[in-house]
């Protein structure tokens, strides 16, 4: 490589410089495009929140005879307690026992304040009319988003035999 050709190589201006340049003005461009046919789609009203990590103990009762059972003594009941994790609005949670929804006519409900937070707790009791528990039921604590559309069971437990 002789003096001319470096002095060429470094007077020549066109360089990498203009074609970044474009692949750049591309990306914005495709970008944007993509964010409001989101809007424009409705796409971004789909967007679930996720259902609050929280954690329930179970606590059941046999009441006068002291097991949970088909008896005629109507008095058992269960308590739930928020031990732990995220705050839940209590507007958006649903007690269900076998698919169930409580309150119901077989219960007479507890209830939790507008906050269901560490500590707080829920109890429910047979009201003699029809006795619910034999053991084996399965009693959730179900989250519905405030959006609508999904719901998670976010607390488990099965009655004891």
């Amino acid at each position: 490589m002789n003096y001319t050709d470096i002095k060429t190589l470094l007077s020549e201006e066109d360089a990498v410089s203009p074609v970044i340049g474009v692949i750049l003005m591309v990306a914005i461009t495709v970008i944007l495009a993509a964010v409001i046919g989101t809007f424009v789609l409705g796409l971004g009203d789909q967007v679930q929140s996720s259902a609050p990590n929280a954690n329930f103990e179970f606590q059941y009762d046999g009441g006068a005879d002291g097991a949970i059972d088909d008896s005629t003594n109507a008095d058992d009941s269960f308590t739930i307690t928020h031990n732990g994790g995220q705050d839940v609005d209590s507007s958006n949670v649903q007690i269900l026992v076998d698919g169930t929804a409580v309150p119901d006519t077989n219960l007479s409900p507890g209830s939790w304040d507008t906050t269901i937070s560490t500590g707080s707790s829920y109890t429910a009791t047979e009201d003699g009319s029809n006795n619910v528990f034999g053991g084996g039921e399965s009693i959730r604590v179900v989250w519905t988003s405030p959006n609508g559309g999904s719901s998670n069971t976010i607390g488990q437990s099965t009655v004891p035999n």
